[in-house]
């Protein structure tokens, strides 16, 4: 029984303490007036009867009620009802009366009172009915003001005396003695929380989604303040936040009501449920960490600063829609047609009840399983039980969910843990849902009737708890009359006796003492343990093949325990990949387990490792928050396998797993240490059982054995529970001993164990506690501790130095530290009794110092095995000049997003991951290394990347897959698509790690050209000062003295080399000729003296200048078009309209143009510049091409200024000002007079060539569509009709007959059209005025600009080497590649190319003038005459088109390739490598075309950017000049050369045919048209291919000319009978060395013989030559004859070519003999491939002038050999042969090229016995041979011969 109230209190407004403004209340009486002896007197009782402070009023107001919650210190809560009236203040002191009253009437007549002060009755209590207090309170208010007949004192007595019963659904009937009747119901069980309807009413206040971020916020320990207008409302609201929280109990402050007095408390620290009055809203809103719920507004205000966590899904969504489905009843069928008549809601006492089921089933699901993660520790006395939270996590499968982790994290759950945890108490609704509901939950989710129905009955249940009684009995309470408290003479309160109250209250106290007590005995019972606990979401099983996984790591380990060495390499890579999955983890530990016996394995050393390697794997993932079971399951292993490593020295594995952060993790140590105890608890009951127990299991055989054992820890304590108190006192002290010392004896066990695996090997280092942030650890590695340490790690202390007790005292102290810390927190929890606790302390310290002297020894030891055989660093072959940098780092290439080296999916050998070493050299950086696969390990890997391409470079960590463990590593981003990914081995140190990166920075950006690689081959630097570096945004003025001065001086001097090296300086600037200062070079047209006179004379001076220029391929390419002569005499026999004009020779007209420019015969020198000012940098409009077949002329120039700005600029800086317009306008005429002069000299040049085309041809007809489509920017292709028909009918031919009959076409043709088209930006289309250009027209060129190539070229290379594989399996491949949007830019740069080209050979001239006219406009050039000019697809023909459109015409090289510290920030945007894509796109579309072959695209592709050569070292021909690389000067003997790539292009190609296109046959005599859409466009394969074999293929060819490539050093090429059989393996090997084509191989295998032979190589060219040549000559024969010497095998072998090339109607042939190849293409064929040997043809046919043995010596240092030799005459060339009989010829020497033949010295090795006569030279232009005859007489012969046969030549 309880008391009903324990105090009642009058509490009125105090006088005596005038507050500053806010008054203050007093405790005018309480009643009874001592403590009582179980319930102190609440303070602070008067601050929050008035909440909102203690005011007078000026009226009368309506009593108020509300209950105010007050929390002791005890935590025990105290309900104070108030009810507040207000009383006319009679005892006013004056001075306030005349304040409020004015002035003092002294009259007879009692004034009504105009101020009124509040009264509060109080009734404090632990019990929470607040309707029986509101009833009591309004009782005896009522008695007072309506003044009743009952004496307040007995009502006040009665109350305090009266006792309720305890819960259990019993009623108690009661009066106070003023006739009433009052009825109090308990609720059925006291935990459950009784709310009334006020959880109805907040969900109506707040609405659904507020209340639940309320409930979230309350459990995740947020602060939660509620404001509202009403008091009650308030109370209401924290009860029913605090309702929805069971089964958990809120235990931080909650003050449903607070004072304005305390309202500080809303900054306190801690979380909170508080309500306050909606007048202080302004006060509370600066609260920073507060979520803030209005009541009245039902809204909440979430600071930014708090992030809720949210319930985890699917809980949260089906909460919500139950919760929709209960208090939204009509939304389900609003959308209706014929709704059902209005669902009534609920009654609101049941809706609430409703609301509280949702979340009751809510909690049910959130906490299923839990009573699995219970760790009992003590039974007796007092169950002692812990929670495994991580495993609990960790099976739900939400270690990631922070809302969980929180709650589980917080004080409500600790509280349910130890409240609910022990297995033997009373139950309640929760235990039973939670236990057996939750399937049932989990059932009807999906099925919204079956839900509600639960949820109806829960709420049924909660319903009958607070009103067991269907039936009320009746209740009556007086109440008082209305408007009692208006009227106007009421007496005050009345005081109340005190003693009369007192001796009451005795009395009734007396009486109800002999009333009976009537208190229930609470029912206990065992807690029903429910199902485990399974994960929140029904998981699809992602188990992969997980039986295929525990199968190879059980195999692997019995392979290690049967010693298959070699078995176990091979399976331990995948056994550790398969070691992620959580089965595999738990079955290691089990396999182990098996091979442990009497708790000790000893294992040899090569064991030792790999099952080291495992553990360490497997702990690698035990995350923290991962379950400790694997963890613990491994710890006793750690300390049961071990070797020796000498007599009396074991290794124990637990020195060599101690890296991992788990060990130095409390919580991991308490849970399994809970663990233990736990087993050793329950075999403790259980062995005592069973000896009760062993007869009665003898008679019942029927009970399998098991049975008992199968008894949880938990089933066991309920009944040991149970039986407790029938225990004597005796027995009961003997079980708390014998639980205690169990737990002891666990305590030291596991200090022993934590000993082990706290105490490092080394103990100079320790790692794990000495650094407790768990990141550390990563950075030691594991194979250090078990390989011979002395390999890796140096001695850290000397140890005669004294420092070594001090190191392994901090060592041994932070380890005794952490054990006693631990061994304090279990021992206190688990109720182990203080001495045993002391005597652990002082044992501790004793166990680490011996645990550090025996590893001592264990450590010596481990430092003399031999160390573990890493991989021998293999030293990479280097090329000439090349340079180490630094020595090989050890690391580990680690594989990249690209498959096809790992095996995946492809299959094939796993290369990759592969241990090397990194090596930097002067130009590359490279790794080669081994695959770590065994089954590929006698490969050598090889990845190299130049400096120069380097786009990126980051440090990364990488999870190294053989030691598991992270490392740090480096990744290497390269322009010629490679990718280095890199992981340090541990013996790297991060210094050297630095070293590498800041050297491979210094070379990635050098401090000039000549620290580039291309220069620093061979020969050392001979100090050239640098030219200072030109600024990029050299201001307009200096850039314009610049151009005048070198103007000026253009005839006075020449700039070369040596003027440089003598000057040393950069700038053409410092030499001036005198002339008085810059005052009359206001304007740039510089006066006509003195530029140069357009007169055939040249000063002596400039002819080096000249000639030089003259070599340079512009000028060959200029005289090879015949685009006009250097001269401008008018003495020409033919009239010219264009001359080439040498005023750019030094650079001062345009600094990016080169020397020799092409323009209008009628345009003088001296306008030139001034031209030139109105277009960008200066590049004004020059000739670049002719189109041979129609003569129109493409020409190339910069964008236009708008408004000619470099004026404005000029006229400022000028010192006399000119009017701008004057400028302006002269530059305008210039640049009018000079596009008029290119006209006329087209269109003239164009009728002179007599080029009756254009009159057959009509005018060119333009469809819209075209200029549309060239604009669309972002379509592909706008205009409806194809390319290829708009090509045609550009062309003006759609059919062979078009121009006659078709109508169509003559209305296209009424546009006349224009003699030039200038294709420009849109942008400048308003700067460019056509009054003049009457026959000319402007076509604007939407096109793509630098940014996006830039952005495009990154997502390219991040498609083609992705540093990782993709997680999203969306992003394929191609998917990557078509986001990069590299193709529609090709396909933009290839339609304009193609509109252009089709517009020359339509009669019109192109000037094309996009951008800067270095970019953009030379792809489109370039590709223009590509198309147009079969010369530019040869050979020589492309590298003069490279020479000349990218390198003279200053495309900037350096700048796009980021070679320099000044573009450094500028990024890689490949211009040129776009260029070449597009051509690769017309080759692979034309492949007969080009005499160059795919490989010398990529060639340039690599070496362009890869600063191996010189050629695309700087941005133009003048800064080429400036550093003096343009020319090579023949003279300069100490110049640095560098190494030209056409040189070395040319050298590779006379090789070996490596550049060549067997398939070149060119027949086109009109422009190629490509097909440009966009799905024609390949991908180019240099863009993903590697060679892992060797590195980039484009290095290795590059040896000294002396080597062979390396396809015929490769024994692939051996045709010989011993048929090796070799895997080629496509990102390993070189395809097409590994496996050449048909002809390769056979011009190897002839170079083969002829060594063999010892003859002098026949060049491959002249071979071919001659091969090709005879198949053109071949007369049509019907039968095909066959040589008898020609070998049926090379015909067949030579078979795909040909056979190729007459299906592809390639060949020269007539029809006839197309046909006939085509129908049998074999006997085609055959006729051809016959005359392959006419070269082999019998000696008879030949002419044989003379023959005879000659002895002829080879190269240098061979020796003699005696050859046939036959000089002929007819063919003339000197052959030889090995024999007289030989009919093969050896080899020729070709007569045009002997210079001279001399008689010669003998040598060494000659033959013996020759006479000194005998010895004669041929000498010619490329070598010398060394001949030796019988005799001085035959030699004599032999030279007079030679020399007739040369003279006759």
């Amino acid at each position: 029984m309880a008391r009903l109230a324990d105090y009642f209190i009058v509490v009125g407004y105090d006088h005596e303490k005038p507050g500053s403004g806010a008054g203050l209340g007093k405790i005018i009486q309480r009643f009874p007036q001592k403590d009582w002896d179980d319930t102190p007197f609440p303070q602070g009782i008067e601050l929050f009867c008035q909440p909102s402070g203690w005011q007078l009023s000026r009226e009368r107001k309506q009593p108020t009620f509300f209950v105010v919650v007050l929390t002791d210190i005890d935590s025990d809560r105290h309900y104070c009802s108030c009810l507040t009236f207000y009383e006319a203040e009679i005892n006013l002191q004056g001075t306030k009366k005349e304040e409020i009253e004015g002035e003092v009437e002294v009259t007879g007549l009692i004034q009504p009172a105009e101020v009124f002060a509040p009264k509060s009755l109080v009734l404090v209590s632990r019990l929470d009915y607040p309707e029986i207090f509101r009833a009591c309170l309004g009782l005896i208010y009522t008695v007072y003001v309506d003044s009743l007949n009952v004496s307040l004192e007995s009502l006040i007595a009665n109350l305090c005396a009266c006792l309720v019963p305890a819960a259990g659904g019993s009623q108690k009937l009661f009066s106070l003695g003023a006739g009433d009747r009052q009825l109090i119901q308990t609720p059925l069980h006291d935990s459950l929380p009784v709310t009334g309807t006020s959880v109805a009413l907040l969900f109506q206040q707040l609405g659904i989604q507020n209340v639940l971020s309320l409930f979230c916020a309350v459990l995740t320990e947020n602060k939660v303040l509620f404001h509202s207008a009403s008091f009650q409302r308030l109370s209401d609201a924290c009860r029913a936040l605090e309702s929805l929280m069971f089964p958990l109990k809120y235990s931080y402050p909650y003050i449903p009501i607070l004072p304005a007095q305390l309202l500080e408390v809303l900054s306190s620290p801690t979380p909170f449920i508080i309500g306050v009055h909606s007048i202080f809203k302004t006060d509370i809103h600066e609260l920073l960490d507060v979520i803030i719920a209005d009541l009245d507004g039902g809204t909440i205000k979430i600071p930014e600063c708090i992030h809720l966590s949210s319930l985890p899904e699917p809980l949260l969504h089906q909460t919500q829609a139950a919760l929709s489905l209960i208090l939204h009843p009509d939304l389900e069928v609003a959308d209706h047609a014929f709704p059902p008549p209005r669902t009534a809601l609920s009654h609101s006492k049941m809706l609430d009840k409703e609301v509280r089921a949702v979340f009751l089933r809510l909690f049910a699901q959130l906490f299923q399983g839990y009573r699995s993660c219970l760790q009992l520790i003590r039974i007796h006395a007092e169950p002692v039980i812990h929670f495994h939270k991580t495993a609990f996590l960790g099976q739900r499968g939400l270690v990631e969910n922070d809302f969980l982790t929180k709650v589980l994290n917080g004080m409500a759950f600790a509280g349910f843990v130890s409240e609910r945890g022990p297995p033997y108490r009373s139950c309640d609704l929760f235990d039973e849902l939670v236990a057996f509901e939750v399937e049932r939950i989990k059932v009807e989710e999906n099925n919204p009737l079956k839900m509600i129905k639960h949820v109806r009955e829960l709420a049924e249940q909660l319903f009958k708890n607070e009103n067991p009684n269907p039936h009320m009995a009746f209740q009556k309470v007086p109440r008082p009359t209305e408007g009692s408290h208006l009227r106007v003479h009421i007496l005050p309160f009345p005081k109340i006796n005190e003693t009369r109250v007192q001796e009451l209250i005795q009395e009734n106290l007396a009486k109800n003492q002999n009333a009976p007590p009537a208190t229930r005995v609470e029912k206990k019972c065992v807690v029903p343990a429910g199902p485990p606990v399974v994960s929140i979401m029904d998981k699809v099983s992602t188990v992969f093949n997980s039986a295929q996984r525990l199968e190879v790591v059980r195999n692997c380990i019995s392979f290690i325990f049967e010693n298959k060495t070699l078995e176990t390499e091979k399976t331990l890579p995948a056994a550790l990949r398969a070691l992620k999955g959580k089965a595999a983890r738990q079955c290691l530990t089990e396999e182990l387990g098996l091979h442990v016996q009497q708790n000790r394995a000893i294992l040899d050393h090569q064991q030792f490792d790999y099952i080291i390697r495992m553990m360490n794997c497997t702990l690698q993932d035990c995350s923290s928050l991962e379950e400790y079971n694997i963890a613990a399951a491994l710890l006793p292993l750690t300390s049961a396998f071990y070797r020796k490593l000498a007599p009396g020295v074991s290794q124990f594995a637990y020195t060599c797993v101690q890296d991992h952060p788990i060990w130095t993790n409390q919580q991991f140590w308490e849970t399994t240490f809970y663990n233990a105890v736990q087993e050793q608890v329950r075999s403790l009951y259980l062995s005592a059982k069973e000896d009760n127990h062993a007869l009665h299991l003898r008679q019942k055989d029927k009970l399998p054995g098991d049975q008992y054992q199968e008894k949880t820890a938990m089933d066991l304590a309920a009944e040991q529970l149970r039986l407790w108190p029938t225990l004597s006192k005796s027995a009961q002290q003997e079980l708390v001993q014998r639980e205690e010392s169990t737990v002891f004896s666990q305590a030291i066990h596991f200090a022993n164990l934590m000993v082990n695996l706290l105490v490092p090997l080394d103990t100079s280092k320790n790692k794990l506690l000495r650094t407790s942030a768990p990141g550390d650890w990563e950075s030691g590695s594991n194979s250090i501790v078990t390989n011979s340490i002395a390999g890796s790690v140096a001695e850290s202390y000397d140890t005669e130095s004294g420092f070594e007790d001090s190191e392994n005292n901090d060592v041994a102290n932070s380890v005794v530290r952490f054990i006693t810390r631990f061994i304090d927190k279990v021992c206190t929890e688990s109720g182990v009794t203080q001495d045993h606790i002391k005597s652990l302390h002082c044992m501790i310290p004793g166990i680490v110092a011996m645990h550090i002297e025996t590893l001592e020894a264990v450590h010596r030891e481990s430092r003399r095995l031999p160390p573990i055989q890493k991989p021998k660093i293999l030293r990479p072959a280097l090329l000439p000049g090349e340079e180490l940098v630094c020595e090989g780092l050890r690391v580990l290439l680690d594989p990249d997003g690209r498959e096809e080296a790992t095996g995946g999916l492809l299959g094939g050998p796993q290369l990759l991951p592969a241990e090397g070493a990194l090596f930097l050299t002067t130009y590359r950086i490279l790794f080669r290394g081994t695959p770590h696969d065994q089954l590929v390990g006698e490969q050598t890997v090889m990845r190299s990347i130049p400096i120069a391409s380097i786009t990126k470079e980051k440090k990364i960590t990488v999870q190294n897959q053989l030691q598991q463990n992270m490392q740090e590593g480096l990744q290497i981003t390269s322009a010629s698509f490679q990718l280095i990914k890199v992981a340090f081995d541990e013996e790297v140190s991060p210094e050297v790690v630095e070293i590498f990166k800041k050297q491979l920075m210094k070379f990635r950006y050098p401090q000039s050209i000549f620290t580039t690689f291309a220069f620093a081959t061979g020969q050392t630097t001979p100090q050239i000062i640098l030219p200072k570096q030109k600024e990029k945004n050299t201001s307009f003025r200096t850039f314009s003295k610049t151009i005048v001065k070198g103007a000026k001086r253009a005839g006075k001097m020449t700039i070369g080399r040596q003027y440089l090296l003598k000057k040393r300086t950069g700038t053409i600037v410092e030499e001036r000729v005198n002339r008085p200062g810059w005052n009359e070079e206001d304007d740039i047209s510089v006066s006509d003296d003195s530029e140069l006179p357009t007169s055939t004379t040249l000063k002596a001076s400039e002819k080096s200048t000249m000639e030089q220029l003259v070599e340079k391929a512009c000028f060959r390419d200029y005289q090879r078009l015949g685009l006009g002569t250097i001269s401008g005499s008018s003495s020409r026999s033919k009239p010219e309209y264009f001359r080439i004009t040498a005023s750019n020779r030094m650079y001062s007209l345009c600094q990016s143009y080169p020397g020799l420019l092409v323009v209008p015969q009628a345009v003088q020198d001296s306008s030139l510049p001034r031209v030139a000012r109105c277009y960008r940098h200066n590049r004004l409009p020059v000739v670049c091409w002719k189109n041979s077949r129609s003569s129109t002329l493409l020409l190339r120039s910069g964008g236009f200024h708008g408004k000619g700005v470099v004026g404005l600029f000029k006229s400022q800086n000028s010192p006399q000002a000119a009017p701008t317009s004057s400028l302006e306008s002269s530059s305008s005429i210039e640049q009018e007079k000079y596009l008029q002069a290119i006209l006329s000299a087209v269109s003239v040049h164009q009728k002179l060539r007599g080029n009756n085309s254009l009159t057959v041809r009509p005018a060119l007809a333009l469809p819209p569509g075209v200029w549309a489509s060239l604009r669309s920017s972002t379509r592909l292709i706008s205009s409806p009709t194809s390319f290829v028909d708009v090509g045609a009918r550009l062309a003006g031919k759609d059919h062979a007959a078009s121009f006659s009959n078709s109508a169509y076409l003559q209305n296209q043709l009424l546009k006349r059209q224009a003699a030039l088209y200038i294709f420009g930006e849109k942008s400048q289309l308003r700067n460019f005025k056509l009054e003049f250009a009457l026959n000319c027209e402007f076509v604007p060129v939407e096109f793509h600009d630098l940014r996006q190539v830039k952005a495009s070229f990154k997502k390219l290379m991040r498609a083609c080497v992705p540093s990782t594989i993709p997680t999203d399996s969306e992003v394929t491949f191609l998917k990557a590649l078509g986001d990069s949007e590299w193709f529609p830019q090709l396909h933009r740069t290839m339609q304009l190319a193609a509109v252009v080209s089709d517009v020359l050979d339509n009669g019109s001239s192109v000037l094309v003038c996009l951008e800067e006219g270095w970019d953009i406009t030379a792809q489109v050039t370039s590709l223009v005459q590509l198309l147009g000019d079969p010369f530019y697809r040869t050979l020589e023909g492309f590298r003069m088109l490279v020479e000349k459109e990218w390198l003279s015409f200053g495309h900037k090289f350096s700048q796009r390739s980021s070679l320099t510290l000044n573009s450094q920030g500028s990024g890689f945007t490949p211009v040129f490598l776009q260029f070449l894509d597009c051509v690769h796109q017309v080759h692979t579309q034309y492949p007969a075309e080009f005499e160059f072959n795919l490989y010398y695209l990529k060639f340039l592709a690599f070496h362009y950017v890869s600063n191996r050569f010189k050629t695309f070292l700087l941005d133009s021909d003048y800064e080429r000049l400036e550093h003096g690389t343009l020319f090579d000067d023949k003279g300069d003997k100490h110049a640095k050369k560098g190494i030209c790539i056409w040189e070395c292009i040319d050298r590779m190609h006379k090789r070996t045919p490596i550049f060549f296109n067997y398939l070149y046959s060119p027949v086109e005599i009109e422009a190629l048209k490509p097909n440009v859409s966009v799905s024609s466009l390949k991908k180019w394969d240099y863009y993903t291919e590697e060679t892992l074999s060797t590195g980039p293929s484009y290095d290795w060819v590059m040896l000294t000319p002396k080597q062979l490539p390396s396809e015929d050093a490769e024994p692939a090429g051996d045709a010989g009978p011993q048929s090796q059989r070799r895997t080629v393996w496509p990102c390993y090997d070189d395809v097409s060395c590994a496996q050449p084509d048909a002809l390769t191989s056979l011009f190897s295998e002839i170079e083969r013989l002829e060594h063999k032979l010892n003859q002098t190589p026949e060049k491959w060219q002249q071979l071919w030559e001659r091969i090709t040549a005879d198949l053109k000559e071949q007369p049509q024969a019907d039968r095909p004859q066959r040589h008898p010497s020609g070998s049926p095998g090379i015909v067949s072998t030579n078979l795909p070519s040909y056979q190729k090339r007459s299906v592809l109607h390639l060949a020269d042939s007539s029809a006839g003999e197309e046909q006939h190849a085509s129908i049998s293409p074999s006997n085609g064929v055959d006729r051809r491939a016959a005359t392959l040997y006419s070269q082999y043809t019998s000696r008879n046919d030949e002419n044989r002038s003379f023959e005879g043995t000659l002895y002829k010596r080879g190269a240098l240092l061979k020796g003699w050999k005696p050859r046939w030799f036959v000089l002929d005459v007819t063919k003339h060339q000197l052959r030889y042969y090995d024999s007289g009989e030989d009919t093969s010829c050896k080899g020729h020497i070709d007569l045009a090229e002997v210079e001279m033949v001399v008689p010669a010295g003998p040598s060494m090795g000659a033959p013996k016995h020759t006479s000194d006569k005998a010895f004669f030279d041929l000498k010619t232009s490329k070598r010398v041979y060394n001949f030796c005859a019988q005799d001085g007489q035959s030699a004599q012969q032999w030279m007079d011969r030679i020399q007739s046969c040369i003279s006759d030549a």
